[in-house]
């Protein structure tokens, strides 16, 4: 067999699944048909296990159309080997990839859209209490046509930046942006604001003598109801619950917000706890306590938007309740490495949360009043010197929250009627509670 090549294909299995495919030359020199550079070592022939001879010539030639691919794909030893042959079959079965632009440049218009840019600068430009301004006309576009409209089959497109809405739609869906854009720089409505406040009722009986003044509107949200008032019947209804010992106002009489911003608000106290042990060996103690933390309290978020003429205005509002009931406690036994066994309490909280996100048009000469219904609140009863509530005790409060919701017309001095969060021309976050963050103690 001297001066002939002598080639052998050696496979070895793993369990029950072929590991690994490579080639051993058995003679000195270099095969002529060998990758330029490729060094092959001569191997024994493994015994024929699991038929794996069987095998071979499936495996021979595909290794053996990767190497005569006209692409350049050369073969290693080992995983190599097999990797660049899977490789080399991929790209010959795989299907071309369609671009998805024409190719003159121009984006498929197969359902008549057409490119409108709008200028939204006089809006933006007068905006200082976020970085982001435009991002408020993008939210609006988008609650007002449907998230779903711009994620179908019709290709579309919808950006803003400091100046500009760039909308890529149907003539159909392009009236209803403009609207939109019309509503926003709308200079009639720049200087519109409204007032907000937030107050709650320990029960809800006073809607024992309200229910005449007030006209019901239909709300999605489960639980949720809200009405229409007269300014002068809200005025008076306000003047009646605030002389009863469990109302509450968590908002500034004069908070305000203009058309097309947002403002949010709340109180929040973080609370941590033990809620786990994580296992430390070669440590004292051999373990770690894991510490949980919920933010107890509440949060509201409030985006106005009058019309173009000013007789109606939509409003979004979220709303997030969370308050911790209890700590349901327990102890555990840890095993000590001298011996013997410690003690450790971790907690489960039991909340007790609820949540609003909804829409709502009314017209603007009227007072729009939203009841959450009768939910937990983490802030103290009506005298107490805590300005929260401490979780666990028996006397968890229950309160019917109360929104309401205010033209106050044209405010020719923005900068006076700033809500507090508004430091630096940039909205702040939710507001923190005034005590610290609980750290937790383990008990002994």
């Amino acid at each position: 067999m001297s001066g002939r090549w002598i080639a052998a294909v050696a496979v070895g299995l793993a369990g029950v699944g072929i590991a690994g495919v490579g080639i051993a030359v058995a003679q000195n020199g270099v095969a002529s048909n060998a990758a330029p550079g490729i060094t092959v070592a001569p191997r024994d022939n493994p015994p024929d296990v699991n038929g794996w001879r069987r095998a071979a010539p499936r495996v021979t030639r595909r290794l053996a159309d990767a190497v005569g691919d006209t692409d350049g794909v050369y073969l290693a030893a080992g995983e190599e080997a097999d990797t660049s042959a899977r490789a080399a079959d991929d790209r010959r079965e795989r299907p071309p990839v369609r671009s998805s632009i024409l190719r003159d440049g121009k984006l498929p218009s197969g359902q008549g859209q057409v490119w409108q840019e709008y200028d939204i600068s006089p809006f933006t430009r007068r905006v200082t209490t976020t970085k982001r301004p435009e991002q408020m006309v993008v939210d609006w576009v988008l609650r007002e046509t449907g998230y779903e409209a711009w994620h179908s089959d019709v290709v579309s497109v919808l950006s803003a930046d400091m100046d500009m809405l760039r909308v890529y739609h149907t003539p159909q869906m392009q009236r209803v942006v403009a609207d939109m854009v019309d509503r926003f720089i709308n200079p009639q409505q720049s200087n519109h604001a409204f007032g907000l406040r937030v107050v709650t009722i320990g029960s809800p009986n006073w809607r024992e003598t309200a229910l005449s003044i007030l006209k019901p509107i239909p709300v999605q949200a489960q639980g949720v109801q809200a009405w229409m008032l007269n300014k002068e019947d809200a005025a008076l209804l306000l003047a009646q619950m605030s002389k009863r010992s469990d109302f509450r106002e968590y908002s500034s009489p004069q908070l305000m917000v203009y058309h097309g911003q947002s403002i949010v608000l709340g109180s929040t106290r973080p609370k941590q706890y033990a809620r786990s042990i994580i296992p430390r060996p070669g440590s004292f103690p051999p373990y770690e306590l894991e510490l949980g933390r919920i933010d107890e309290g509440y949060s509201l978020e409030l985006s106005p938007l009058a019309s173009m003429d000013g007789a109606t205005t939509d409003a979004v509002v979220k709303v997030n309740i969370s308050q911790i009931e209890k700590m349901v406690g327990m102890s555990v036994d840890i095993p000590m490495p001298g011996g013997g066994s410690r003690r450790e309490r971790i907690e489960v909280p039991q909340l007790s949360s609820c949540d609003l996100h909804e829409r709502f048009r009314w017209p603007t000469d009227q007072v729009l009043l939203i009841s959450r219904g009768v939910v937990a609140t983490p802030a103290p009863a009506a005298g107490s010197v805590l300005p929260f509530s401490l979780p666990g005790t028996p006397d968890s409060n229950r309160a019917d929250a109360l929104l309401f919701i205010q033209s106050r017309g044209k405010i020719e001095t923005p900068a006076a009627v700033l809500p507090p969060a508004a430091v630096g021309g940039q909205v702040a976050p939710v507001r923190t509670g005034s005590l610290p963050i609980i750290p937790y103690q383990p008990r002994r």
